[in-house]
């Protein structure tokens, strides 16, 4: 494995009624608060009033930006910059999903920037300081909670990009399982899906001796997979919703990958499609994942393997790494699609006449991708075999 430094400064607050500690955590940071916030969801559950009656208890002044989207917009992130700078905000309390925090993140960011905020997102500056932030999640599947990364969407130019920087950690993040029992079934599977697909990301590298790594990723891949049908079975299970929510976290707060870098070019695949198209994260990952893995299954077979055999118990006797490495994927297509997770583009109208338009945005920083670079071609055909 590669030499790394290992460093997450988030607080993780974990359990059924921890709301209260926002009551402890939120005054180390200031008064003058922006609550950032989704489509009303929190509303009508309850939870914004919980919130806002916390808030009030501990004296925050108390400023609101709603409406963020799934997939976050550069327009709404602006606002939430706008707001923080006229009004001289100190903290920022992003309630809701991944899409919320991923919002906040920038506005954090943006807010201690003099320039455009779109500047951050595509590269041509760093994030070198950001307001403090903190979260509430009422949604397992990104991991945005615990990690610096977040994904925006520029609507008006169809681009969507990920981006972070050491500032942008949520200074803590309260995660109630409770919190996640109102969320519809359909974003509960696109949640397991994109969490299962991070882990991927993880697994498939080209370092050697990472066998206590794999073994995390596989057993997470597993338990998910163990749970996922029983939480879908009964919605406001706690346990189940507990063990999905700290899946999810896990799966993306650098704790898996110490040691090596992941692939993400299924990843950067889909953000591509939704930029166009505007589907939703875990759906598109849904059918492209598979897709990627039979596209570069040649590049290292034995790691396609490995997955099979333990995540998917597939029997490897009589069989070639590649057959044994395909019968994974088809279980794993096999999976996703049993819990009603989308397997062609041709379930959102995706059809072949943006093909190129998509792989444009694909390939706006050039080739792409750790476990295999993936040119124009590679992506075209990864497209194609999708549809």
């Amino acid at each position: 494995m590669d030499n790394f430094t290992f460093w997450n400064p988030t607080v993780l607050i974990f359990g059924k009624d921890q709301l209260e500690q926002l009551k402890t955590q939120v005054p180390r940071f200031g008064k003058k608060v922006l609550l950032v916030y989704g489509g009303g969801s929190i509303k009508r559950n309850g939870l914004y009033e919980k919130v806002t009656a916390l808030l009030d208890e501990i004296g925050a002044e108390v400023y609101e930006l709603s409406g963020v989207e799934p997939n976050p917009r550069l327009t709404t992130a602006q606002k939430g910059i706008e707001i923080c700078k006229k009004e001289g905000i100190e903290f920022l309390l992003a309630v809701g999903g991944g899409s919320v925090i991923d919002c906040t993140k920038l506005i954090a960011a943006g807010a201690k920037y003099d320039g455009d905020a779109w500047d951050l997102v595509t590269r041509k500056a760093v994030a070198k300081d950001a307001l403090p932030f903190g979260t509430v999640l009422t949604l397992a599947a990104t991991g945005s909670e615990m990690n610096a990364g977040s994904v925006i969407t520029n609507w008006e130019t169809n681009e969507k990009y990920g981006w972070g920087s050491p500032v942008t950690f949520p200074k803590f993040s309260i995660l109630d399982p409770v919190n996640t029992f109102t969320v519809p079934r359909d974003q509960t599977i696109y949640g397991i899906v994109d969490m299962m697909s991070h882990v991927l990301e993880h697994y498939f590298h080209l370092e050697e001796n990472t066998d206590f790594q794999d073994r995390m990723c596989e057993g997470l891949l597993m338990t998910v997979m163990e749970t996922a049908p029983k939480l879908l079975a009964d919605l406001e299970n706690y346990e189940h919703r507990a063990t999905v929510l700290y899946c999810g976290t896990m799966a993306l707060n650098g704790i898996l990958n110490m040691g090596y870098r992941g692939d993400w070019a299924t990843h950067n695949l889909e953000h591509a499609v939704s930029a166009v198209y505007d589907i939703p994260h875990g759906g598109g990952l849904a059918i492209l994942f598979p897709h990627w893995m039979e596209h570069n299954l040649s590049v290292k077979p034995e790691r396609f393997k490995k997955l099979a055999v333990r995540v998917f118990s597939v029997n490897p006797e009589g069989k070639s790494d590649e057959e044994t490495g395909l019968e994974g994927i088809r279980k794993l297509r096999e999976f996703w699609s049993s819990i009603g997770a989308p397997a062609r583009l041709a379930d959102y109208d995706i059809d072949d006449s943006k093909l190129e338009v998509m792989a444009d945005k694909a390939m706006v920083y050039g080739e792409y991708g750790n476990f295999k670079k993936l040119n124009r071609e590679d992506t075209l055909a990864i497209y194609r075999a999708s549809l």
